[in-house]
């Protein structure tokens, strides 16, 4: 992997913190693996520019594409996103729902965008839990979303970073510590998970 720019963009699990933070990086995943760089690959440091922000869905992503994504003309683009468009299902919110289809569209309309204007890389997370339950129903509406992810990835020959299967298999074991604070935002054992399953994934 060499790779001099990797931008990542999402919703709060990907931005937690980091407008409270100087280098614009925050306490999350995003941060570990920049860290994990810093320490095992020195010679290869690349620029991480973390585009997270709290309460997006696939739309905001799709509105802000240009300024947050192709003006900074990253080598490597990671996309993190669906959480807030299931959470906002099952919360009892007003709001405009996207659903699994227009996830779908939407998506890959911005891979399309991506390919056109930049040379870039585009690695695809998917959305990891809404609460630690395997069965809650924010999880079982979360299926269509991660097999929205792995369809478009599969089309397009992108890589996935199973993200959600890794929290699940999690889950599903004698789970030492809560991979959240409140089911949806991270804990520190829950970045961590996300930055190892991203690594293993994407540095080869």
């Amino acid at each position: 992997m060499d790779h001099k720019r990797i931008l990542f963009i999402g919703d709060s699990i990907t931005e937690w913190g980091r407008f409270e933070d100087e280098a614009n990086m925050g306490e999350n995943y995003v941060r570990m693996i920049r860290d994990y760089f810093a320490v095992h690959k020195p010679d290869q440091f690349p620029e991480v520019i973390n585009r997270g922000i709290g309460g997006n869905r696939m739309t905001d992503l799709v509105a802000r594409w240009q300024d947050d994504v192709i003006a900074h003309n990253p080598d490597l683009v990671s996309i993190s996103i669906g959480v807030n468009d299931v959470w906002r299902q099952v919360d009892g919110s007003n709001i405009e729902q996207v659903y699994p289809e227009q996830y779908e569209k939407l998506l890959r309309q911005l891979i399309d965008q991506t390919k056109s204007e930049l040379n870039a890389e585009i690695i695809l997370m998917e959305p990891t839990i809404i609460a630690e339950d395997v069965q809650s129903e924010g999880n079982q509406k979360l299926v269509a979303y991660v097999e929205a992810v792995n369809r478009v990835a599969k089309d397009y020959q992108l890589t996935v970073v199973p993200t959600h299967q890794a929290f699940i298999n999690y889950l599903n074991s004698k789970r030492p510590l809560p991979l959240t604070i409140d089911g949806v935002h991270m804990s520190t054992t829950g970045n961590a998970l996300m930055a190892k399953t991203w690594l293993e994934t994407v540095v080869k």
